[in-house]
């Protein structure tokens, strides 16, 4: 009906139906429907800003106060209006006949931001995602390229569009580890978009409320401003917090009695829960409960993730798929039993627990078709309802309906070998508890743990993000690790560990000692098979980032004229955000 009286521009459509494009190429296959070029884009009617709050006022004026690159860093809680802050700034730009890109995550959230974005500015918002197809962003880069596009709201890859009249970059949940590209050609995106800025010679916008330990670091050394947004806009209060000590209490499901009470709770007072588990599929891990055997998978030292209900078995890591034995392969025993609980097992308890109540799962299995986020939220609605989901739902959603956020995977994070786990789980939890109680509503956030008394808890709980980032940040100089620090991971994968072992020996040894670098290693990777390859790694530290670079830079030709390196596959990785 959108079609028949007159013609549509994309973008408006997007705007009205966001899962026009299938509809509209059925019609276009029939001759129904045809794809013409239009003389610009309408320009939509801006919305009237809402009054700032004190705090947001004082922002937007630090950021209209001088020329030129200047890093901002945006540090305000959730709910405290972090994007009116960014649409003021891109509308400054925009009266300034400059360009502006907005980097945002993750795919679910560009399509909420480009609704709030075009209705609020006077331009048209494009859009640059790899969920896009190669037409929609090669227009979005030409638009761009040619000074017609004004504005661009993408995911990491946005961060190479041409900007010929740039006026602002703007990063947002500047902390999330999406914006860190893992394969073929590595970069942060956050790292890059402060690059683009100073050659650009424009304002970079970091917002974030629990920002990385890194900017943080840049931020209390004076090389960022540093802007606080410490309450919540329109009244709105933070949530309130309880810890629920599950310890010598019966779960079911992994769900605790007072967790389903709460959700009952708020049920029944017409609103909405957030269950949230970090967790995809049904199980971790299915066992023999007699002799204790797990199915793991064959190409990697990694447990098999059950899912569909028990009914098949997936790796993570590689994708490998295999049916769940009868038995167990070990003593021949019918005692198989999937372990734990992931978040389609919690779905199944929940449903079976409240089955009148509408429940909607939202994870990487459930979100993978185009649109599919916004669909799922839009069936919830605001009619009263639980959503269970991993941490696709922790960033930028807004659910005026959503009081009640229940964590139940909490201890997962709690004793992990990795040295940001804590800066993490913090970072994860305070996100996720932030979608609670975002409008008029009171929220709740209930914290299921079997460790009540684990110091990282007791900080976040005391003293909120800023306790913890700085808790994290005297270890982390304690220990000499970054943002006092810098790393490079040299790693390798062959068939075989002697190849992988053979080149990280050779490695180290072309690896030329300087004062303040060192190379330690040749060390296996915590997953030392995957895929059906070994995995190795090297990993150098510096205390200065220049004496880093000059060394891999002598590294390099080193490294790629050994001939142990054409039997191996081999990256060198600057400031990784993991050492998997």
């Amino acid at each position: 009906m959108e079609l028949c009286d007159a013609t549509r521009d994309e973008d408006e459509l997007d705007l009205r139906l966001p899962d026009w494009r299938s509809a509209a190429r059925a019609l276009a296959r029939r001759g129904l429907a045809e794809r013409v070029p239009v003389q610009g884009p309408p320009a939509p009617h801006p919305a009237p800003a809402p009054e700032p709050t004190a705090g947001q006022s004082e922002a937007i004026g630090a950021l209209q106060a001088g020329e030129g690159f200047r890093p901002v860093l945006l540090e305000g809680v959730t709910g405290s209006g972090k994007t009116e802050v960014y649409l003021q700034a891109i509308a400054d730009c925009l009266a300034a006949g400059r360009q502006a890109l907005v980097l945002v995550p993750e795919i679910g959230l560009t399509p909420q931001t480009l609704a709030r974005f075009r209705a609020r500015l006077g331009v048209p918002v494009l859009a640059f995602h790899s969920g896009l197809g190669d037409g929609e962003r090669a227009r979005a880069w030409a638009e761009m390229a040619s000074g017609r596009g004004r504005v661009l709201v993408g995911t990491r890859s946005a961060v190479f569009c041409p900007l010929p009249q740039a006026g602002l970059l703007v990063v947002d949940e500047e902390h999330d580890g999406s914006y860190k590209q893992q394969d073929g050609v590595r970069y942060h995106a956050r790292d890059l978009a402060l690059v683009r800025g100073r050659r650009l010679g424009v304002p970079v916008l970091l917002g974030s409320a629990t920002p990385s330990l890194e900017s943080l670091h840049n931020a209390l050394a004076g090389r960022y401003r540093h802007l606080r947004l410490a309450e919540r806009a329109g009244g709105a209060r933070p949530p309130s917090v309880r810890v629920l000590d599950v310890r010598k209490r019966p779960l079911r499901d992994g769900l605790s009695e007072g967790l389903l009470d709460a959700v009952a709770a708020c049920l029944d007072r017409g609103e909405q829960a957030l269950v949230f588990k970090n967790r995809r599929g049904y199980a971790p891990v299915l066992i023999c409960h007699d002799c204790g055997w797990s199915a793991h998978c064959k190409r990697c030292d990694a447990a098999m993730t059950v899912h569909a209900g028990g009914r098949r078995l997936i790796c993570h890591h590689c994708g490998a798929r295999a049916t769940p034995p009868n038995a167990c392969p070990d003593c021949a025993s019918l005692a198989l039993q999937p372990q734990g609980a992931g978040t389609e097992r919690l779905e199944q308890a929940l449903a079976a627990r409240f089955p009148d109540a509408r429940l909607v799962r939202v994870d990487r299995e459930t979100t993978r078709r185009r649109d599919a986020l916004e669909k799922h939220l839009a069936r919830l609605g605001d009619e009263p309802g639980i959503l269970v989901g991993t941490q696709i739902l922790a960033k930028g959603h807004d659910l005026p309906r959503l009081t009640l956020v229940a964590v139940v995977g909490v201890d997962e994070g709690l004793f992990s070998a990795d040295f940001r786990a804590g800066e993490k789980l913090a970072q994860l939890l305070i996100q996720v508890a932030g979608r609670a109680g975002r409008a008029q509503l009171p929220g709740e956030v209930v914290l299921q743990t079997h460790h009540p008394d684990h110091p990282l808890l007791g900080t976040l709980l005391n003293g909120g993000y800023p306790a913890v980032a700085a808790l994290q940040l005297a270890e982390r100089e304690a220990a000499g690790f970054p943002p006092y620090a810098h790393l490079a991971l040299l790693r390798a994968e062959a068939g075989t560990e002697g190849e992988v072992h053979g080149f990280l020996q050779e490695a180290h040894a072309a690896f030329e000692a300087r004062e303040g670098v060192h190379a330690n290693g040749p060390m296996p990777a915590p997953m030392a098979r995957r895929a059906g390859k070994a995995r190795g790694q090297l990993l150098v530290d510096a205390s200065q980032r220049q004496a880093l670079h000059a060394a891999l830079r002598d590294w390099l030709p080193a490294l790629r004229a050994l001939k142990s390196a054409r039997r191996v596959r081999w990256s060198l990785d600057v400031d990784p955000t993991d050492l998997y």
